[in-house]
């Protein structure tokens, strides 16, 4: 340079150095025109290193920043070989630490790229990250400079970046002629801007906490995703995790810009999606992929199209596409363009590959952080809309899914609330249709039809959790059971899903994604200990559902998740309990019998040690599983499995809740009435079951006798309570019973009162209970209703001959137990007293009623000598109580020398004994029976 020249570019003054800026940009051009390039070369290097390299003379590099911009304009088209050299010092300036530096190298690289245009793009990169950093500067001079130069790098981006090749990379003009027969070679030619070479730099930047720059990156996706031909949508899954960042960003400007690029893409990916989906359906129908496939696609889509709604078409269309896609991609183009479409015309979208399983494993990562409102409800809002674009990648994804979805749908914001309510309703939905498809194939007709309708009611009837009454789990209850009976053989023995929605909808034969059944159970499973009961509800909801799906798949014996399932039981909510009783109820239905049998175990293990359970859930527990099981037979394997037990208090305890629910539970009736009937086999084996565990306890004995007619055996055992101790419990069992007796349940005892010469025990069991009670609201109850039939039993006083009761007695015991006897003309007699029904029954032996007195009286021996024990503690031996035991009893038949000691009747039925006679015949009221004791005495 002149002398001149290089003393006005050192000059503090900005006038004198844009003077000498314009007298170098004069010499430049003369020298160009001169074609003297060795002297401009020399020139822009004594500008580089001299100048804008002179780190600590400020005036030095102001004057070679514009120094360098007038060189570039006088330069013009021929800048782009001396950009290598121009551009590096330029950059370099953006970060000293003088702002008017940094201003002046924004104004001389505004100038540069004015002039070099899509040259420029050469060196991007280092552009974009300069800006980037300057867009967060504290200088607003320096700020606003930035500003003119995104623009203008943003309108040669969005007018060249797509498609401009480098002069420093074209071939030369020889190169041009012959390429013209030979196209392709000059497509593989590198553009000046490259996504591939920039994705790492947005990578790095993408991470940016300050609000300026985010803005600044925003902005710039924006602008590249507006671009067709770069289609950044493919590289989405790079920066889709720091942009859903910004959400989360304080600055409003930064969120509302954040939001509009996320609806542009999801926008976008939809379009892509319609795109291949007209496609596809072009090809089935015109082209000849669509004739090959005609057999197997065609029908599988009639069919989802008659059995799902306008959504579920688009759904199979983006499946097709997308396994053909991701097959091989470069046949598909060519063949949209040739014959595919039937069109010669490409269309906008059409080979645009969308990795939607790599943004799913995104958006699932954002659904855990609870704290980032706006976040979650954005991610829902995708996932929801994939359901509707590529159903088929969730799949990988669903225990996932479960693990974060479940626990939103009770966030505290309505609206993501909301948003993770239709996610599970719509990954529910589809998976119920995979369910559905895989039926197809194997079944004619309308019946699988049946079971999808009846799993998608239940799945949406469980899902809602307000609606959780227990009118609604009574209906629902009975609903699964009814659909339940017809279809859950046809589920078991089908066992596995042969085919796979991929094959039944798209001509692709490579098998779709199949659902991850164990993992997706684990993640349900550890729902249960969620704190919130919307939560739990939904995930036994989907256990239910998945359950009725592949029964042999998952909740086996062996899996764990059993004790989980029981544990369950203890459940607060009641809606939690309900569901897993019927989830429980389900599994045993679909298992073996030591399935079934293990579950009753546990179960009364788990009210053994859970005894604020049995007191608030056990009725509805007992209850809602003879809705869904046999209750006859939960009542066998419950009472087999109390008969073995050793702790006497539960045993007690949990025979009574099983008696009370056998009495007053609706849900019961029909074993109720098979009970009445002790003449068939199976009624006289259900009532010896349970007798023998009933033994444990008195009062529940009884009223099992009561509810089985067996009247006689009840009255003996009124003889033995004589000799128990009436503890207050057993008081207030007695209490109960009687109000039981004036409901509905016993109206057909109440009836049978009027019948006292067919009944004639049923007489003597009221008068007995009420004996035992203290004169309280339930002995005046008793006594007005036993008031009220009095004179009916006056009526058949007077005809009647006086039989010896002794002598009738011990016959009757004497034919029950077997042992044989020659008093036969005596039971005759008796037997007009007898319903013939009953006697028929002894006389077959069905019922060993003798030994069922022997049980329970060992029974209550037993639970006298163990609470003895527990109340005079360790060292009391069991061997004196059982001497005075055995010793108290022979009191008694002292008042009556007339019977043998030793026999089962003096030792049970001496006390009642001198008016067991006349209430054979006047059944009318105690006053009687105490006129005919009175009587007796006086005689002595």
């Amino acid at each position: 340079m002149d002398a001149n020249i290089t003393k006005a570019l050192n000059d503090k003054l900005y006038d004198k150095r844009k003077s000498g800026a314009l007298e170098l940009e004069a010499l430049i051009r003369d020298a160009l025109a001169a074609q003297d390039h060795d002297r401009i070369q020399k020139i822009v290097h004594q500008l580089c290193h001299e100048y804008a390299y002179a780190v600590h003379q400020p005036h030095a590099r102001n004057g070679g920043l514009i120094g360098l911009a007038a060189a570039s304009i006088a330069l013009g088209p021929e800048v782009a070989r001396y950009l290598e050299e121009i551009v590096p010092p330029v950059l370099a300036c953006f970060s000293d630490q003088d702002a008017r530096v940094r201003y002046y190298a924004c104004e001389s690289m505004y100038n540069i790229a004015k002039v070099a245009k899509g040259e420029i793009l050469v060196y991007f990169n280092h552009v974009f990250d300069a800006l980037c950093k300057l867009a967060a500067d504290s200088e607003l001079s320096v700020k606003n400079g930035a500003e003119l130069l995104d623009r203008l790098v943003k309108d040669i981006v969005a007018e060249s970046a797509a498609s401009y090749v480098s002069v420093l990379h074209a071939p030369p003009e020889s190169a041009e002629e012959e390429g013209e027969e030979t196209r392709p070679p000059s497509e593989e030619l590198p553009t000046a801007f490259s996504l591939e070479r920039f994705l790492p730099l947005l990578q790095e930047r993408i991470n940016v906490i300050n609000p300026f720059t985010r803005t600044f990156l925003v902005a710039w996706i924006s602008l590249l995703d507006s671009i067709p031909d770069l289609e950044l949508v493919t590289y989405l899954p790079r920066f889709l995790g720091g942009l859903f960042k910004f959400l989360s960003d304080p600055n409003q400007d930064v969120h509302t810009a954040t939001q509009v690029a996320l609806d542009k893409f999801l926008s976008e990916i939809k379009k892509i999606a319609r795109v291949k989906r007209g496609i596809a359906e072009s090809r089935k129908s015109q082209g000849e992929d669509g004739m090959k496939h005609s057999t197997s696609s065609i029908p599988s889509r009639q069919d989802a199209d008659s059995d799902s709604d306008s959504a579920a078409p688009s759904q199979l269309d983006v499946v097709d596409e997308k396994d053909d896609g991701s097959a091989d991609s470069q046949s598909i183009t060519a063949n949209d363009e040739k014959s595919g479409s039937g069109e010669g015309d490409w269309i906008p979208g059409q080979d645009v590959q969308v990795d939607h399983a790599k943004i799913m494993n995104i958006l699932v990562a954002f659904l855990s952080d609870a704290s980032e409102e706006e976040i979650q409800l954005t991610a829902l809002r995708w996932i929801d809309s994939f359901f509707e674009i590529c159903p088929e990648d969730i799949m990988p994804f669903v225990p996932r899914l479960l693990s974060h979805v479940l626990p939103t749908m009770a966030h505290d914001v309505d609206t993501v609330r909301q948003a993770a309510n239709r996610v599970n309703t719509s990954l529910m939905d589809y998976i119920m249709s995979l369910s559905d498809d895989s039926r197809r194939p194997d079944n004619t007709a309308a019946t699988p039809l049946n079971l999808p309708n009846s799993l998608s009611a239940l799945g949406k009837e469980l899902t809602v959790v307000e609606r959780r009454d227990s009118n609604l789990s009574n209906r629902l209850l009975k609903t699964v059971i009814r659909d339940q009976a017809p279809d859950g053989r046809s589920l078991d023995s089908r066992g596995t899903r042969t085919p796979t929605p991929a094959e039944d909808r798209g001509p692709s034969p490579r098998p779709g994604p199949e659902l991850d059944y164990q993992a997706a159970v684990n993640a349900l499973t550890l729902q249960f200990l969620n704190e919130h009961e919307a939560t739990r509800v939904a995930a036994i909801a989907w256990l239910i559902m998945l359950h009725r799906m592949a029964p042999g798949k998952i909740l086996s014996v062996e899996d764990g998740t059993f004790p989980a399932l029981l544990k369950t039981l203890s459940d607060p909510s009641e809606a939690v309990v309900t569901r897993d009783l019927l989830l429980l109820s389900q599994i045993s239905r679909n298992s073996d019998d030591s399935y079934f049998t293990s579950f009753m175990v546990n179960l009364l293990k788990l009210f053994c040690t859970d005894r604020r359970l049995l007191e608030t859930r056990g009725n509805l527990i007992i209850r809602q599983l003879c809705v869904t099981l046999s209750a006859e037979r939960i009542y066998r394997t419950m009472a087999d499995c109390l008969e073995k037990d050793e702790d006497v208090e539960f045993t007690s305890i949990m025979v009574q809740n099983l008696n009370n629910n056998l009495i007053t539970a609706p849900e019961l009736a029909d074993l109720r009435k098979r009970l009445r009937n002790l003449d068939s086999k199976d009624g006289q084996s259900f009532f010896v079951t349970l007798f023998k565990s009933w033994c444990h306890n008195a009062v529940a004995t009884f009223s099992l006798c009561l509810l089985a007619q067996a009247y006689e055996q009840a009255y003996n055992l009124l003889q033995i309570f004589a000799d128990l101790e009436m503890t207050v419990n057993m008081l207030i069992q007695i209490d109960k019973l009687v109000q039981l007796l004036e409901s509905p349940v016993f109206t057909y005892l109440r009836i049978q009162l009027l019948e006292p010469e067919k009944y004639p025990h049923l007489y003597k069991c009221l008068y007995g209970l009420l004996m035992l009670l203290p004169q309280s609201s339930a002995f005046a109850a008793l006594k007005n209703r036993l008031n009220s039939v009095s004179a009916i039993g006056y009526l058949h006083i007077a005809p009647r001959t006086y039989v010896p009761p002794i002598t009738s007695f011990n016959h009757l015991r004497q034919k029950s137990s077997e042992t044989g006897s020659s008093s036969s003309q005596q039971g005759s007699s008796v037997s007009s007293f007898e319903r013939p029904n009953r006697l028929k029954a002894r006389e077959d032996g069905g019922v060993k009623w003798v030994e069922l007195l022997d049980k329970f009286k060992a029974t209550q021996e037993r639970a006298r000598r163990s609470q003895r024990l527990a109340s005079l503690g360790e060292d009391v031996r069991a061997s004196p109580i059982q001497e005075k035991e055995k010793l108290s009893p022979p009191e008694v038949p002292l008042k009556n020398p007339n019977i043998r000691p030793n026999s089962v009747a003096s030792a049970n039925r001496q006390p009642p004994t001198p008016a067991q006679g006349q209430g054979h015949k006047s059944k009318s009221s105690l006053s009687n029976l105490g006129r005919f004791g009175v009587a007796g005495r006086k005689k002595k």
